[in-house]
């Protein structure tokens, strides 16, 4: 339950971090996708095809290919200034440690297996001055995912996959109301899903790609500690939430000008709609005046499904070394009735640059820096009733690539 109280858990507190891309969504899981601002569907050159589109894994070269990545990420201190000045804060800068891996067999008969070790979602926000603590005093959500993959190739032309997710999550929230009324929850789960992908090749030069990564409904399952200091109350047992990890549809287009040059073009919707309630279960039945009621009642989030819209630059300089770029506009899907400060999220504009080295013909070095630029974004609800600025998010990610 933990994760779900991580996400729009604190939203409330008393009644009622931050993550990359829309929503609690991570993209960027390589140097590759980092470096082409997850501009990384059609044109999958590396092991980590494994994840982004495994049926590319039917073109790559065929060998045993290993690569892991680590990713350092930054989230920028978050201002909040309310129409109330003693209600304003910030939320603290935060940095984390990523590490992926990714694997792909050599061919058997047409299929290729492969397997990825990655973190899809996650949230990490806090906030220490009185207003904002009382609805994410610390809020962090961490979602894993192992996900084994096939792919099987017709001809040379067309080729498809299929694969199994599996997710785990763990979370930790806390909420502060003056030391009055205070929450502490904490919870994992395991939890299973799918994903699909198919790669077409009109021509040589040309990928047409389309990818599916299934919804999974986070079942989180822990304890929750709840505490009403003036009538000397507490909660001491079971808790639960659900919430869902949403399905991804990606379409992409690439094409290799000269041998050289590739571009490509990707798309992608996630299906945040599926969030619609935000409801806690606790081994206890809580009903009005009990003050713990309001961690009882369910919470309308109402979330919108997004699109993003990535492009990305990929040049081979012919000499061991391969540069990239990439840019991508991602929307976000929070309505403003229901934001809060738990994920005060907003639209971005994604930048990126990185680059590979082939040291010899089995070894491989590359780096990447993605920085994501969130609007400001003013909000006026029952909860927040101000502005959010200065968010923003930095990713610097080294990979290694060994081919067997």
């Amino acid at each position: 339950m933990r994760k779900t109280c991580g996400i729009a858990g604190l939203i409330l507190l008393a009644a009622d971090g931050s993550a990359l891309a829309s929503g609690y969504r991570i993209p960027e899981q390589s140097v590759n996708s980092v470096a082409r601002a997850g501009s990384y569907v059609a044109y999958t050159p590396g092991a980590d095809a494994s994840y982004y589109n495994p049926a590319n894994m039917s073109w790559l070269e065929n060998r045993t290919q290993l690569e892991a990545d680590a990713t350092w990420i930054h989230l920028s201190s978050i201002d909040y200034e309310d129409r109330n000045p003693a209600r304003s804060g910030d939320a603290e800068a935060e940095d984390f440690f990523m590490p992926t891996f990714f694997a792909v067999s050599p061919e058997y008969n047409k299929f290729r297996f492969g397997f990825s070790v990655t973190a899809p979602g996650g949230l990490s926000k806090q906030w220490q001055e009185p207003y904002p603590r009382i609805y994410a005093e610390e809020f962090s959500l961490k979602i894993f995912e192992f996900n084994p993959t096939v792919s099987y190739k017709f001809g040379d032309r067309f080729s498809v996959a299929a694969g199994i997710r599996g997710v785990y999550t763990d979370g930790k929230v806390k909420g502060n109301a003056n030391d009055l009324l205070t929450r502490d929850l904490k919870g994992d789960s395991w939890d299973a899903g799918y994903n699909l992908a198919a790669t077409l090749r009109p021509v040589d030069n040309m990928n047409l790609s389309v990818t599916y990564r299934s919804k999974v409904d986070l079942s989180v399952e822990g304890d929750a500690t709840l505490r009403y200091v003036p009538m000397s109350m507490a909660y001491s047992g079971a808790a639960s939430v659900e919430i869902p990890l949403p399905a991804v549809l990606a379409v992409a287009a690439s094409y290799t000008f000269f041998d050289q040059l590739t571009v490509e073009l990707a798309y992608d919707r996630t299906y945040w709609s599926d969030y619609e309630y935000l409801d806690f279960n606790y081994s206890s039945v809580f009903r009005a005046p009990n003050p713990f009621y309001a961690f009882d009642s369910p919470i309308a989030k109402k979330w919108q499904d997004t699109d993003s819209w990535r492009l990305s630059v990929t040049y081979d300089l012919k000499n061991n070394w391969i540069l990239m770029a990439g840019f991508a506009i991602d929307e976000n899907p929070v309505p403003s009735n229901t934001l809060g400060f738990e994920l005060p999220d907003s639209d971005a504009r994604l930048y990126s640059v990185g680059a590979r080295y082939k040291i010899n013909d089995n070894m491989e070095i590359g780096a990447a820096y993605l920085y994501d630029d969130k609007e400001s974004r003013r909000i006026s609800n029952a909860t927040v009733n101000g502005e959010f600025t200065d968010a923003a998010a930095h990713l610097l990610t080294f990979g290694f690539t060994y081919k067997l």
